[in-house]
């Protein structure tokens, strides 16, 4: 299932939730396999990652910031791929996406996309389908402490 859809024909960004990392062993419970996928006419990659119910959330902002017209940065941290979007390049005149794979192979990805107007509206429907059909069912009552939600 797409959390992330960008495409224009020529270039395309997604990333892809595979499912639950672990199912029913509660810390990994809400654990989500997901997988980059970076295509265009130059270049084309797949790289794994994992997602946390957090991250969900800071997608949800990152596309109230891209509404606004910022520019945004999701997953930066040493163990995921850093995922920049500007919804204006002012150099190419169109969204732009940068993946950097910092943690393993250092490899840096730039796509500059036009994509059709409602396209952060398209991103929002998939973060909903993918909340839907995943929802968080552990909570952490305290650190390191872990129960299924009621």
């Amino acid at each position: 299932m797409e959390l992330i859809s960008l495409s224009d024909g020529d270039n395309s960004f997604r990333v892809r939730v595979l499912g639950r990392r672990s199912p029913g062993v509660l810390q990994c419970h809400d654990q989500l396999d997901a997988e980059v996928i970076v295509t265009s006419s130059f270049v084309g990659g797949r790289l794994a990652m994992s997602l946390f119910p957090s991250d969900l959330e800071e997608w949800s902002r990152a596309l109230d910031l891209l509404a606004a017209g910022q520019d945004i940065c999701w997953r930066d941290d040493d163990h995921s791929p850093e995922i920049k979007i500007q919804p204006y390049n002012e150099e190419h005149e169109t969204v732009a996406v940068r993946v950097e794979d910092l943690g393993s192979s250092c490899v840096s990805v730039f796509l500059p996309m036009s994509l059709e107007e409602g396209w952060i509206g398209e991103q929002r429907k998939l973060l909903r389908q993918v909340l839907q059909e995943w929802p968080s069912e552990v909570l952490e009552s305290s650190p390191g402490a872990y129960e299924w939600r009621r």
